[in-house]
């Protein structure tokens, strides 16, 4: 038998097991017997010599010049071009999304750490002019110190990567918390790092569980800020955790995102983005379109092209080429999405195709679900209400534009909208009505690009964003310097 790998955590510089010598094993979610390594299943001690490196670099970190720092981020950018393919492999056998999918998951980190590494010459502050004479005023940015980064699964090196390079370009040092579904995607991230020259310490990597590992680097009072990606529940919990320590905190939770369909749409491209948005990366990106809205004059000649494209979707092991939807990431995801089809049953929607786990044959071994569609659903279900994580759609009907914004809006989270229409008019309004923090227009609700800022309202999040030049202000805090060359006391507001 071919032997297992056995890696290890990343803390202060060296690869290290977990104090306890507990580990945990990562398994192909399309073929789950199958092993690809073991990782350590780390504990509270574990997380605190993690923050304690973290700590000892600080200063030197954070005393080095951006640019400097920058120049590291962009070897680090080099290195994952050059493993770009690998990595990719590596990633479709612990996630399960499909090749292309995965490149794109690895290509967005090359394209986030290129653009952090650009940010090194342009954390620009601000000068302005005093109200007394003889004295200059300005701002700068300053690190906020030793941050503890929680990641999810879905996006295994795309979202750490969204969280590490911004804090590192501003001078913070960083504890990584992957998801346990997911370890070997963070590894190579890490390592990736490592070899770009990133010293010692400013970047740890601590593998195992919320509640072992995360929990404890939440309470941790040396971390002064927690960047998290997940569940709104789990965000809610590390917001009351973070309250009584003044941390920063910094959430991007969950989704219930939404496509509208107008009445003069190109329905073939509508049906091409509702397909995308409802089943690439099998329904599990807080940006999935879990619902569409459609026109009554063409619901049902929509429906039908669409319940017809999602039944023809080839599901399968991602590292074959010819499959065009992968398994989800575990058995307890895919009995979430079993669930959630019983409720959409239960509640009196219409199961148009789909809605069967997949267990025979070469489906065995994995957590595989078909491509589920829902007509007729009334906007107050649950199945259009919670957000499933999984590849089911709703599909809406709706009387015109107006009845669409409000069914759009009508629910707690506030990430990703869409519409497709040829109206410009209807276009702006919708662009300008729909609360959420991403909008498209005849595009798909995913797809959002690095250099623009990445998050969303309501339930979504905490008010911050990550990626573009937002993503500085969630790793910096603001310092403003007032210089007086005048020889003597002046008072601000009083003497003018």
């Amino acid at each position: 038998m071919k032997s297992v790998p056995l890696f290890n955590n990343y803390i202060g510089g060296e690869w290290v097991p977990a104090a306890s010598g507990a580990t945990c094993e990562n398994r192909n979610p399309a073929c789950y017997d199958q092993v690809l390594g073991v990782f350590p299943r780390s504990g509270p001690e574990d997380a605190d010599r993690a923050v304690a490196a973290a700590v000892r670099a600080l200063d030197s970190w954070r005393l080095a010049p951006a640019p400097k720092r920058a120049e590291i981020l962009f070897r680090v950018g080099e290195i994952l071009i050059r493993q770009k393919e690998e990595f990719a492999r590596q990633m479709t056998q612990e996630m399960g999304k499909v090749l292309a999918e995965t490149r794109g998951d690895v290509q967005e980190a090359i394209d986030m750490t290129y653009y952090m590494a650009g940010e090194g010459r342009r954390q620009f502050g601000q000068t302005v002019p005093s109200e007394l004479p003889n004295k200059f005023a300005m701002s700068l940015r300053m690190p906020i110190g030793a941050c503890g980064l929680i990641t999810p699964w879905n996006f295994p090196m795309a979202i750490p990567s969204w969280k590490v390079m911004p804090a590192l370009v501003c001078g913070n040092t960083v504890v990584l918390k992957p998801a346990t579904d997911t370890p070997h995607s963070a590894l190579n991230l890490v390592k990736a790092l490592e070899k770009g020259g990133v010293p010692p310490g400013v970047v740890n990597l601590v593998f195992g569980t919320g509640s072992e590992v995360g929990l404890p680097l939440i309470r941790h009072k040396d971390v002064r800020l927690i960047s998290f990606t997940g569940s709104t529940a789990v965000g809610n919990t590390v917001a009351r955790e973070c309250v009584p320590g003044f941390k920063h905190h910094h959430l991007e939770m969950g989704g219930k995102n939404v496509i509208i369909v107008m009445d003069d749409a190109k329905l073939d491209l509508a049906v091409d983005g509702a397909i995308w948005g409802g089943f690439g990366t099998t329904g599990q990106r807080c940006t999935a379109a879990s619902r569409v809205i459609v026109h009554g004059k063409v619901y049902n000649e929509f429906l039908d092209r669409f319940a017809c494209r999602a039944r023809a979707l080839r599901i399968g092991n991602g590292l074959d080429a010819s499959v065009d939807m992968g398994p989800s990431i575990n058995e307890n995801q895919l009995r979430t999405v079993e669930e959630y089809v019983r409720i959409g049953l239960d509640e009196g929607a219409r199961l148009v195709c789909g809605g069967r786990r997949l267990s025979d044959g070469e489906y065995a071994r994995g957590f595989f679900h078909e491509p589920t569609v829902f007509a007729d659903v009334d906007p107050r279900m649950r199945i259009a209400q919670e957000e499933i994580f999984g590849p089911v759609v709703s599909v809406i009907p709706c009387d015109d534009l107006d009845s669409a914004i409000e069914i759009g809006n009508g629910v707690v989270y506030g990430l990703s909208s869409a519409i497709y229409t040829q109206d410009v008019n209807s276009a702006f309004r919708a662009m300008r009505d729909m609360n959420t923090g991403i909008f498209y227009v005849n595009a798909s609700t995913i797809g959002a690009e690095v250099h623009l800022p990445f998050g969303g309202t309501k339930q979504t999040g905490n008010g911050h964003r990550e990626a573009g030049q937002a993503a500085l202000d969630t790793f910096s805090e603001w310092k403003s310097i007032y210089i007086d060359y005048s020889g003597k006391l002046q008072r601000a507001q009083i003497d003018t």
